[in-house]
């Protein structure tokens, strides 16, 4: 157990962060599933559309910490080669 302010108040902050966190990384996760569902299955507009939006949530999970920007552009370079294989 904590027993000093400064513990207890990284307690309380790694809490919020875990929280938010774990939101942003599943909004990630299902973004990058419908955008590989929709490239591998409708090629055209919608699926442009949908590897655009994954790819704005990518940059902005990297720009809050959540994912490293390394694993980040893997995953965009992925989704832009399945995109463009379907084309």
């Amino acid at each position: 157990m904590a027993n000093t302010k400064s513990a207890i108040k990284r307690i309380r902050t790694s809490e919020k962060r875990r929280v938010r966190n774990r939101s942003v990384r599943s909004r990630v996760r299902s973004v990058l599933k419908t955008a590989r569902t929709a490239a591998a299955t409708t090629p055209g507009e919608d699926a442009r559309v949908a590897v655009l939006l994954a790819i704005r949530t990518l940059d902005k999970a990297v720009t809050k910490g959540v994912v490293h920007r390394n694993t980040a552009a893997r995953k965009k370079s992925a989704l832009a080669r399945s995109l463009n294989t379907a084309r």
